[in-house]
């Protein structure tokens, strides 16, 4: 099997608040990953068969969906070793589709959540990220301890609700940006100077975003949150759902312009936030 890009398997034993944080943080590095019953330290399984043998509580958070499909479906995966006491918490952002197809490709008995997740790197070590979980009721509620372990899980409906709701939140994010990005742009070119420009905002409903991100766009320097080739896949993914809802989103599907834009000029590697600093550089040089 090839390299994954993140993902980490996790039973429900004692984890709670700094150790869930460093088995997050740990599996950035660290390909399969499963905690122990004796012991807080997290060990490499050879496998995810392996992990899904050893653990009550599966948990994969993959980069995207064909990832998903490698952990779970692959010689070695997930499917392999998955036994009817087995539950697979999905906490990727994939979208709702991924989710059924998941869901269909399971034995009988083996449960399922779908619980992606708000946040990043910082709220993944401090254990705050927010989480949606859809689902059965009763299995949702069976794992709130380990997820709460992980942030603040909020069960959100039935099996791919989970997913939905990470959509949802996902086409605001995207949205604040390019709508700020473009207010600077625009202040630019109407030659408002830009302590003016962020003067103005902060009386507005973007206020608090520009205030969080004026220091990122006045040094150019966007520390690295979340890469923006996978904001660009999760924008793709919020437009391809509202298509297949038949609901017209033409602001989600101009931030998902901007946000495939800004990778194609060569920011993917960068944090999802230089998109406005693409915007802004693209109005100055038009």
């Amino acid at each position: 099997m090839s390299p994954l890009p993140w993902g980490f398997y996790l039973p429900a034993y004692r984890a709670h608040g700094r150790n869930a944080s460093s088995v997050l943080k740990g599996s950035a590095d660290a390909r399969h990953r499963q905690r122990s019953p004796h012991t807080s330290a997290a060990v490499a399984a050879d496998s995810p068969a392996e992990a899904a043998r050893q653990a009550d509580l599966v948990i994969t958070m993959l980069s995207d969906a064909a990832a998903l499909r490698e952990v779970v479906e692959g010689p070695q995966g997930i499917l392999a070793g998955a036994t009817a006491s087995t539950t697979l918490a999905e906490m990727s952002t994939v979208g709702p589709p991924a989710v059924r197809r998941l869901a269909a490709m399971l034995p009988d008995g083996v449960g399922l959540l779908d619980a992606p997740v708000l946040g990043s790197v910082s709220e993944a070590e401090s254990g705050s990220l927010r989480i949606f979980v859809g689902g059965p009721e009763q299995l949702a509620q069976q794992w709130m301890p380990v997820l709460g372990a992980l942030g603040s899980p909020t069960h959100v409906g039935p099996l791919g609700a989970g997913a939905a709701a990470k959509l949802v939140a996902n086409s605001t994010l995207f949205g604040v940006l390019a709508v700020l990005g473009e207010a600077l742009a625009l202040a630019d070119r109407l030659g408002l100077p830009r302590d003016t420009a962020f003067e103005v905002l902060s009386a507005t409903p973007v206020g608090s975003q520009a205030d969080r991100r004026r220091p990122a766009i006045e040094s150019g320097q966007f520390p690295l949150r979340f890469a923006l080739s996978l904001a660009r896949k999760d924008a793709d993914l919020v437009v391809s759902a509202a298509e297949s809802a038949g609901v017209e989103l033409p602001v989600a599907t101009a931030a998902r312009q901007w946000v495939a834009s800004a990778q194609e000029a060569g920011l993917g590697d960068q944090d999802y936030s230089a998109v406005i600093a693409h915007i802004t550089d693209t109005a100055r040089s038009a």
